[in-house]
């Protein structure tokens, strides 16, 4: 495959192209590549940086590499103890993809009591925006992952009128005979 259908198929079913960022990765590569063999890795002259975006702070050029000659993507050749050459993006060679799972995310859900104001429509997208972004500013700096949404009930309101129980009932009733005598 060329270096951008290696880089497809990696991001379509692991994570994204091999990226090297020290000599200890450079042989795990080496390692998974036939004696001799050749492979794409996910560096390219766009600024060198890697498929993933990152900076590339660790290099491991064979001596007159890169030589710029309208070669804009990096393959590691393993004739060369793995040493890194920039080849034509339309090469085909074989490649490494790399894995990472997703790290695990925690789901907790806090229910909400508000007291209303019988100015404030609570099912106003502009009021529950608002409420969130206070939401989000009181939880500012606990970490950087938060991520606050309101959960929509059924009928997609975020926000019902409570029922009251039966002992609530109960008071308000006394308390409304009290009020009559």
């Amino acid at each position: 495959m060329t270096w951008t259908e290696a880089q497809s198929y990696c991001r379509a079913n692991y994570t994204d192209l091999a990226s090297v960022r020290n000599m200890a990765e450079n042989q795990k590569i080496q390692d998974l590549v036939p004696a001799g063999g050749t492979a794409w890795i996910g560096l390219s002259r766009d600024s060198w940086k890697w498929s993933d975006g990152s900076d590339s702070t660790f290099s491991f050029w064979e001596a007159g590499e890169p030589n710029g000659n309208n070669e804009a993507c990096v393959v590691a050749r393993f004739n060369s103890f793995g040493r890194w050459w920039d080849v034509p993006c339309e090469g085909k060679y074989p490649f490494i993809c790399y894995y990472s799972p997703l790290p695990k995310q925690e789901l907790k859900l806090f229910k909400l009591k508000v007291k209303k104001s019988s100015s404030v429509d609570l099912d106003d997208p502009a009021v529950l925006e608002n409420m969130l972004l206070t939401i989000k500013q009181k939880l500012k700096g606990l970490d950087e992952n938060i991520q606050v949404n309101w959960k929509k009930q059924p009928d997609g309101k975020v926000f019902y009128k409570e029922k009251k129980t039966k002992e609530e009932e109960k008071t308000k009733e006394e308390e409304k005979t009290k009020d009559e005598l």
